[in-house]
């Protein structure tokens, strides 16, 4: 399908940028790697007025080590987590998560930013950068706010995110030598995964398991206690809600989270 008419800006600057932001208001979208948001307008899903090209704005495509905290610009690539020095030694499950995304075309532009942004369930590196304990920098003419990334969501591609608002970085813990895993199940390598697990330093994201990217906080509270993980994992689809469609039943995604979850635990651990 064809999307329905619009306009198209390029500014030169994030400031310029938030400047349509504040003009057109909902009006207006932000368009960085563009594979999930023009499926989206050709689908008719979403209509914008204007759609904001920010795909060559360099200041927001960057990788750097900030304290105990690792800063990663909104507009840094897929591929850029992937080859990251920094990202490979001090926070490794991220750059793990960015390599299983779709294909190379899809990495090479899809951005960081634009995957948290579109608050898909089933994207993989906002359940990652859940797990990690992150942080959600937002920008708009009113000032910058910090969000943790366990309040960012609250729907289906629905966030806390104001209709005149950008994402410009994005910040995770420098987990360095802690316990990480990802798992994922999918039918083909490039698809949505039917569910995936993300696990660093005790902490469960869930992919796929609810209308937005969930904690396993029941597995994660059993670990806290002592539980084996066996039995913790036993836990991990407690809480969720995930759907049936014709990928899977939703009892079969809630076994397949406990069992990926016992396999990335026991990674993670080591195993």
């Amino acid at each position: 399908m064809i999307p329905v008419g619009f306009d198209y800006a390029r500014p030169d600057s994030v400031d310029g940028a938030l400047a349509l932001l504040a003009e057109h208001g909902e009006d207006a979208t932000v368009l960085a790697g563009g594979h999930s948001l023009l499926p989206v307008m050709k689908l008719r899903l979403a209509a914008p007025e204007l759609v904001i090209d920010i795909g060559k704005l360099t200041e927001l495509n960057y990788v750097r080590v900030d304290g105990d905290e690792i800063a990663i610009g909104a507009g840094t690539r897929h591929r850029t987590l992937e080859a990251s020095d920094e990202l490979a030694t001090e926070c490794p499950l991220l750059p793990a998560v960015a390599r299983t995304v779709g294909d190379p075309q899809v990495r090479h532009r899809g951005t960081l930013g634009g995957s948290l942004a579109h608050a898909d369930p089933a994207s993989d590196l906002p359940a990652a950068v859940l797990a990690l304990g992150g942080t959600v920098v937002l920008r708009s003419p009113r000032g910058e706010r910090q969000v943790p990334i366990t309040g960012f969501y609250t729907g289906v591609f629905s966030s806390v995110k104001e209709p005149d608002e950008l994402i410009v970085e994005v910040r995770v813990p420098r987990t360095g030598g802690a316990g990480w895993a990802y798992e994922k199940f999918t039918r083909r390598a490039n698809d949505w995964a039917i569910v995936g697990v993300a696990v660093v330093d005790g902490r469960v994201g869930l992919v796929n398991m609810g209308p937005t990217p969930l904690r396993a906080s029941a597995t994660e509270a059993a670990l806290a206690d002592g539980a084996s993980i066996a039995d913790a994992a036993g836990l991990a689809d407690q809480g969720t809600d995930p759907v049936d469609d014709l990928a899977a039943t939703k009892e079969y995604r809630r076994h397949l989270a406990r069992v990926l979850t016992r396999r990335a635990l026991t990674t993670a651990a080591g195993g």
